[in-house]
């Protein structure tokens, strides 16, 4: 019989935890550059979309910062396909350290790595991953977990949760975190050949990022967009269903502002690093024709220089994962680091200039 499309609800029942600060000893593979004065809002309820097809792998959403507009914004939860055979997918999370919230990036790899205990569902139930599996060069789907429809390689495993209540906090330790910490598969995961996340990710949290809808403040905890069949596919988005817990904006946003960690500081490495292009606000010389042709030029300043940064984080990423997949020494890779560095430089004085020349125009 043919299995009718479905879309799995994962919709837990919210548990704070009241415990102390948790020192965290984890083998996270990258570890953004910022960290946040206030924790990350609790994950919404929303609806796993159908798998498009073989090989993807399931990344699910979480909240992420914007340091520009100092707020967190959700990062749809998204199918990708894998970079490699018998890669996995290990989330980010956001914990706590050091009197703030850090995040802590995905990666791929051959193994499911800590973190942070996170019950992000669908399969990350807070430690390794129960939505599917490898065998030799094909991806198994575990059915009971995952929505999956027209797909041959399935299996049904039913998933025991130890925990009688299940929370959607989104990050790990301090006031109210998850208290967890890393197995000792963790830590060997964490030693193994990684490699970051793949254009299209990147691609689908730049535009997560530049949706004002997206933004905490705005959709109070239940974004209208919570996941997508593919990655950056917004209209045909599934929203969240509700709120992970009532939302409760800070009392001092302002005090909220991230600061820069030691790893990450200094100028920006890589055009992720970069903040936004930005627009400018509409012109309004009293020329109707004249603020018209000046708008679509800057719409198309916009669109290269979004273009040109994406083709060298993509070259930057090619690099990387040659890097990782010859074993490069230390020295090699910080030669290579600092020479994304004068690439990335460059692109964002010379993408300043084209700006300026445009404002100068507009005199």
């Amino acid at each position: 019989m043919r299995k009718t499309p479905c879309r799995r609800v994962f919709n837990f029942t919210l548990v704070v935890f009241a415990f102390g600060v948790l020192a965290l000893s984890t083998g996270s593979f990258a570890q953004v550059g910022i960290s946040v004065s206030f924790g990350p809002p609790a994950l919404p309820v929303y609806e796993q979309p159908v798998c498009p097809g073989e090989g993807y792998i399931w990344t699910p959403g979480y909240w992420a910062w914007d340091e520009d507009d100092g707020d967190y914004y959700w990062v749809p939860g998204t199918w990708v396909l894998a970079p490699e055979v018998g890669f996995l997918w290990t989330p980010p999370y956001w914990a706590w350290s050091d009197g703030a919230y850090v995040f802590y990036d995905g990666y791929w790899g051959p193994h499911v790595g800590f973190y942070g205990g996170i019950v992000y569902g669908f399969g990350y139930f807070g430690s390794g991953y129960a939505g599917g599996r490898w065998e030799g060069d094909r991806f198994f789907y575990n059915r009971s977990v995952t929505n999956v429809v027209n797909v041959r390689n399935v299996y049904n495993e039913t998933v025991v949760n130890n925990n009688v209540t299940v929370n959607r906090v989104s990050y790990n330790g301090g006031p109210g975190g998850i208290q967890a910490r890393p197995r000792p598969e963790d830590q060997v995961a964490a030693r193994e050949r990684h490699v970051p996340p793949v254009r299209v990710q990147t691609e689908h949290f730049r535009a997560a990022r530049t949706n004002p809808q997206l933004r905490a403040s705005a959709n109070q905890g239940k974004p209208p967009v919570a996941a997508t069949a593919r990655p950056a596919e917004f209209r045909s988005a599934i929203p969240a269903r509700a709120a992970g817990a009532p939302y409760h904006p800070p009392a001092n946003r302002a005090g909220g502002q991230s600061r820069n960690m030691s790893e990450r500081s200094g100028p920006a490495v890589h055009p992720n690093d970069l903040p936004p292009v930005q627009r400018t606000a509409p012109s309004s010389s009293g020329d109707a024709n004249r603020d018209r042709k000046y708008q679509q030029q800057q719409e198309k300043i916009f669109a290269k220089q979004e273009q040109e940064r994406q083709k060298l984080q993509q070259k930057q990423d090619r690099e990387h994962q040659q890097m990782e997949r010859r074993n490069a020494d230390q020295t090699r890779k910080q030669q290579t680091e600092q020479r994304h560095q004068q690439q990335t430089q460059q692109l964002q004085q010379r993408q300043t200039q084209q700006q300026q020349r445009m404002q100068e125009r507009r005199k």
